[in-house]
């Protein structure tokens, strides 16, 4: 019904109806989906009443030489300082009714509007693909077999650490996903799970093109185009009707946040 209602919309404009380009899903075993489904029922209360108890056990656990070393690398930091406030707006400004229309507004233009040709929908999947795990393994290869072993293994950690930390967000958040509560939502490719905020494809690529380019001396114009590049993921995004703007904000500000932790974590050990 929902692409017969966009079909006909599309003829009413005098344009030809755009293809969806389906792409194969991740099949999870059945076992470990019950698993995931089970998680992702529990409510988000619970969630952080866990959060805060672990955090308790991991602060008196941690001996105190940790956390003087930590605290003398972070509290100069006013940039990262600043990132983590910001996120943290953006995270209590998602029941703020007035941005969930604009952002709805900003999915629906990016998403809908106007006529998609093939050759932009597979540019899009392209991009995307450079926030997504895979694509960071083939980074962290290359650098070991470059002979970056400690840049590799620190990078692989940081990703490890990411991933955990946008999953457990997710969960504890549990945004809906636009293309599940907005009508005519164009899915171009297949249809990610799970929660919505934030953004795990574009935290990757910030943190990315954060923790790699503060570790080569790259000049401005390298700076400008990795950024674009990251920027761009955000973008496709919701382009293929997974994100909502805010999500991509979120996760744009976790990534380079992610990234700048890491930087100073491995200069000063």
């Amino acid at each position: 019904m929902k692409k017969n209602n966009q079909d006909r919309s599309t003829k009413d404009n005098g344009l030809k109806p755009t293809e969806e380009v389906p792409l194969t899903e991740l099949k999870i075993h059945a076992a470990w989906n019950k698993i995931i489904t089970e998680i992702r029922h529990i409510t988000p209360v619970y969630w952080l009443i866990m959060v805060v108890i672990l955090f308790f056990l991991f602060f008196i656990f941690v001996p105190n030489y940790i956390w003087i070393i930590f605290l003398g690398v972070v509290k100069n930091q006013i940039m990262l300082i600043s990132l983590v406030l910001i996120f943290g707006l953006t995270a209590i400004s998602l029941v703020w009714s007035v941005g969930q229309r604009i952002d709805v507004w900003v999915f629906s233009y990016f998403n809908m509007h106007g006529r998609r040709k093939a050759w932009l929908d597979w540019s899009m999947l392209f991009f995307t693909q450079l926030g997504s795990g895979i694509f960071a393994m083939i980074v962290a290869i290359i650098l070991y077999l470059s002979g970056y072993h400690l840049l590799a293994y620190a990078f692989v950690l940081g990703t490890l650490s990411l991933w955990l930390v946008v999953e457990f967000l997710k969960v504890l958040i549990h945004r809906t996903r636009p293309y599940k509560k907005i009508e005519n939502t164009r899915i171009v490719g297949s249809q990610a799970k799970g929660s919505s905020f934030p953004s795990g494809h574009t935290s990757q690529s910030f943190f990315m093109a954060t923790f790699l380019l503060h570790h080569y001396n790259a000049n401005l114009l390298i700076w400008f185009v990795i950024y674009l590049t990251a920027f761009l993921v955000g973008v496709t995004r919701v382009y293929v009707g997974m994100h909502y703007p805010r999500d991509v904000l979120g996760g744009a500000i976790l990534g380079t946040a992610w990234g700048l932790l890491g930087v100073i974590l491995s200069n000063s050990f």
